[in-house]
């Protein structure tokens, strides 16, 4: 089942700009988050593992990196935007240090975060948009069933000036341009989403 995101969403995701002041809610980078991840999807995921999501962010990508990666989509399509995106800077690294089971994605050992992003809120708290290539297994890569158009991974998150921050975060999904609405369409592999919840945030080692 697929589903499409909305259009506020859409413009919450792809174009957030970055690189503002930071507010009082988060520290200089690098920094850590932590989240407890509802899986809200459709997607069945190995039982006890709606757990600890670990997001280190180690920078932020600048407003001209942005620029770039929307200007290579609307040139040459999704499969270039991903080219590029997989060639960035590490901006940091997530990971789901609990998981139990099976982890042919590499849920544990975590993947590195292509594209990070961050606005200040009007209310003195901070909003984070992350973008990377999607964790696959050696099945996928090499079988490319539907799900390999979907490649992406991209996560919105607010932090209030006090107490824990929530986001949400959209698994397998597909970048695409509506030619007749002239606006870029974010579509999902899977109805629903992860939900962030009791993130909180503390400075990490250099």
């Amino acid at each position: 089942m697929r589903a499409h995101l909305t259009a506020a969403v859409a413009a919450i995701l792809v174009f957030s700009s970055g690189l503002l002041p930071l507010g009082a809610a988060l520290p200089e980078v690098p920094f850590v988050m932590r989240a407890f991840a509802v899986n809200m999807t459709n997607v069945s995921v190995p039982r006890g593992n709606a757990g600890v999501l670990q997001i280190r962010i180690t920078g932020f990508s600048p407003a001209a990196t942005r620029q770039r990666l929307i200007d290579v989509f609307l040139a040459k399509g999704q499969d270039a935007l991903l080219s590029a995106m997989q060639k960035e800077k590490s901006k940091g690294r997530m990971s789901f240090p609990n998981w139990q089971g099976p982890d042919p994605q590499n849920y544990r050992l975590g993947w590195d975060i292509r594209y990070a992003a961050h606005d200040a809120l009007p209310d003195g708290g901070d909003r984070i948009v992350i973008a990377t290539d999607r964790q696959m297994s050696m099945w996928e890569v090499r079988e490319r069933p539907r799900s390999y158009d979907y490649p992406f991974t991209l996560m919105e998150i607010r932090i209030p000036k006090e107490g824990k921050g929530e986001g949400r975060a959209f698994g397998a999904t597909q970048i695409l341009f509506d030619k007749k609405k002239n606006q870029i369409v974010l579509e999902q592999y899977s109805a629903g989403e992860i939900r962030l919840n009791e993130i909180t945030v503390e400075a990490a080692k250099k």
